[in-house]
């Protein structure tokens, strides 16, 4: 496994986490973020999403399929700056800046990583001809 498939399985199960969190005991969780305990679904539902969602870092990580990895750098990234926005139009308090923070910093390990992991072992990570290539070459 490369260092970046390392990075994107951490954040997987970091995920996994919060999602449990949110299916059975979200109001602790929403408690902890600064939002008032509710008894709707929706907190579940997030949580479900945050489990399917750990379930693709870690496929993805176990396979270090290199596209998804560099694609969750540009979505964490997203994310901070999602979370900076609902705390600046006060929307959320500021410990949401805490949980974007812990998505900012993961993308950057994340990137960091890869362009190691060019460095180790270029063309390691190379994708395979498109079916239509490999059509013309037989």
């Amino acid at each position: 496994m490369s260092k970046s498939a390392k990075t994107l399985l951490v954040f997987g199960l970091y995920l996994a986490g919060m999602g449990v969190g949110f299916v059975f005991i979200p109001n602790v969780l929403l408690g902890v973020l600064g939002f008032p305990p509710t008894a709707e679904v929706w907190s579940r539902v997030v949580g479900m999403l945050a489990l399917f969602l750990a379930f693709y870092y870690v496929q993805a990580a176990r396979t270090d399929f290199r596209p998804f990895i560099q694609w969750t750098v540009y979505t964490r990234v997203a994310g901070f700056l999602f979370f900076a926005g609902f705390v600046l139009a006060e929307l959320a308090g500021p410990v949401m800046l805490l949980l974007g923070a812990v998505d900012l910093a993961s993308a950057l390990w994340t990137q960091w990583t890869l362009r190691q992991d060019v460095r180790l072992s270029p063309g390691r990570h190379a994708q395979p001809a498109s079916p239509s290539t490999q059509q013309t070459r037989a």
